[in-house]
């Protein structure tokens, strides 16, 4: 019978080693190396994790070359077509898609955790208008767990689903009063009346004392196309396997740190350009292209071998 181990030789003095083969739900199998500095005395050289398991998961899937990707095993398609994005988080927090009244409860939670203390803004107020978005977002994560620091275990089921309620409510507020700051415009302040998708859209446009732009038929400018495709980006981006930004909190809040500072650093490496930063290349990219009738010209840039110019967004 065929053993699922893999056998290491040391060439310089014949000696092996065993190591079992974990078989993966998906995707390829793993060898399990935990044992290999005490059998061996020596260590793998992995750069950049290209080909190093760092924990085991049943949350998300990803095939990047067959277009591939699965949230607790369910296909994206299905989630972004027919789900809401609240839906989609209360399926990564619980490895299960609410009932009705499971998702009314986990709506109404977020809409009541949605604000932030005072001082948090005034905080925010004391950055630079010029001041990036993103260093915003981050330094006030951290600083959350000034005002909701009695929330540190995450062994404790209570308290790790309170603290994962309270970022997932808080930051889309941190997000737009970031934004608003970095255009010198006044914040606006949640409307719990609205659904979560279409308050972050509210709270990123509205004028200040919260009026929003009416249309000719006199009804407010936030178009459900726009808060549903808002809302399938969110989907798309819910998760994304061990990339850097995950990696980058698992690394922090295993060392016991607040998870509020753990996701700060997290919000920080998703900043960097070879990662979500590429995102905001591509919006400036778009802006330097202005309209379609140029486009054929920037394509042709792209192709052209002597031409510097690279689009961006695509691997």
């Amino acid at each position: 019978m065929k053993k699922n181990t893999v056998t290491l030789i040391d060439n310089r003095n014949a000696k092996t080693y065993e190591f079992d083969i974990l078989d993966a739900t998906r995707g390829p199998s793993v060898i399990d190396i935990a044992s290999l500095y005490k059998d061996t005395g020596m260590f793998t050289y992995d750069s950049g994790y290209t080909a190093t398991a760092s924990c085991q998961s049943s949350i998300t899937f990803i095939d990047g070359d067959k277009g591939e990707l699965k949230y607790r095993g369910i296909d994206i398609q299905t989630l972004a077509t027919k789900h809401t994005y609240l839906e989609v988080c209360y399926l990564l927090l619980h490895a299960r898609l609410p009932t009705k009244r499971q998702l009314e409860d986990f709506d109404l939670e977020l809409r009541h955790r949605s604000f932030i203390n005072e001082d948090l803004k005034h905080l925010i107020s004391a950055f630079p208008d010029n001041a990036h978005p993103m260093s915003i977002l981050s330094s006030s994560v951290a600083a959350l767990a000034s005002f909701h620091y009695e929330h540190l275990d995450l062994n404790d089921e209570e308290e790790s689903s309170e603290m994962s309620r309270r970022i997932i409510a808080k930051i889309p507020t941190l997000a737009a009063f970031a934004f608003r700051k970095s255009l010198g415009i006044p914040f606006i302040y949640p409307d719990i009346d609205r659904s979560f998708t279409e308050n972050f859209l509210y709270m990123l446009r509205a004028y200040p004392g919260g009026k929003m732009k009416r249309g000719a038929d006199g009804v407010e400018e936030i178009k459900e196309i726009e808060i549903k495709a808002l809302d399938t980006i969110f989907t798309l981006h819910a998760d994304h396997e061990q990339n850097a930004s995950t990696t980058v909190v698992r690394n922090v809040a295993s060392t016991g740190a607040h998870p509020f500072v753990a996701i700060s650093s997290g919000i920080a490496a998703l900043w960097g350009r070879a990662h979500g930063g590429a995102n905001e290349s591509v919006i400036m990219q778009l802006e330097m292209i202005g309209s379609v009738e140029n486009v054929d010209k920037y394509i042709a840039k792209a192709k052209d071998p002597n031409d510097d110019f690279r689009l961006m967004g695509f691997g």
